[in-house]
């Protein structure tokens, strides 16, 4: 099942849900896990706005699924343990747009091929799981674990806890002169949701190309997904 499968089967019903949302709790946290995020966040901010609802600060596509697989890949290539393990993870949730920057991690020396492998691997670790599954499904495994722990993250920093940071989509400043309205990066989450949205720190060479090539996808992820509501009120 390709990206632009899930488009088609989820695009409307994510759509239905944003609608119900904005009628009926239109100040709920919305976390979107449905894919392709990419798109279907922009699908709902666009529904809630045309109800007069939206705040970029409550809506979030989770993006933690990568950051639990990079955790892990890293893992394996060096001998670790996961839980030890903590690789931010920006851009988007599929293909080139997911971009791990290993320079920030706790083993920033890797290079080379092992380092173009542990990329890519990042970046397609859903390509593994469909073809585990033998075009039985899509990529889901993970994603209740993934889910879990951002919406964990959420509820602590509901209930007052200070400094609680993950990586997730949402409505950002970073790129939006380039015309990129939504980016994953490390968020401050708060009470009221969204609390700082961190710039993405130093780069090295080979992060800033691979930034440059997802925003050249978010623009296009972005643009479906509006488009979407535009033709499909």
């Amino acid at each position: 099942m390709t990206r632009d499968d899930l488009f088609n089967t989820n695009a409307s019903i994510v759509r239905d849900l944003a609608k119900a949302i904005g009628d009926v709790s239109p100040k709920a946290f919305v976390l979107i896990i449905s894919n392709p995020v990419n798109s279907t966040v922009p699908i709902v901010a666009e529904v809630l706005k045309s109800k007069g609802v939206y705040d970029p600060k409550r809506l979030f596509g989770v993006t933690t699924l990568d950051v639990v697989r990079a955790s892990r890949f890293i893992s394996e290539v060096q001998g670790t343990s996961p839980d030890n393990e903590e690789v931010t993870v920006v851009g988007g949730h599929s293909g080139v747009t997911i971009v791990p920057l290993i320079s920030q991690s706790n083993h920033p020396n890797i290079s080379g091929e092992v380092l173009d492998k542990l990329i890519n691997r990042i970046q397609f670790g859903g390509d593994e799981v469909v073809k585990a599954k033998d075009g039985a499904g899509s990529a889901t495994l993970s994603m209740a674990q993934a889910g879990a722990r951002f919406t964990s993250s959420i509820l602590r920093a509901i209930k007052g806890e200070k400094d609680v940071v993950e990586p997730t989509f949402v409505e950002s400043p970073l790129f939006k002169d380039e015309g990129i309205d939504f980016f994953s990066s490390k968020v401050t989450l708060g009470p009221n949701g969204v609390e700082e949205i961190h710039p993405l720190g130093p780069l090295n060479d080979l992060e800033e190309k691979l930034v440059a090539a997802a925003k050249v996808d978010l623009v296009k992820n972005i643009k479906k997904g509006k488009d979407f509501v535009a033709q499909n009120p």
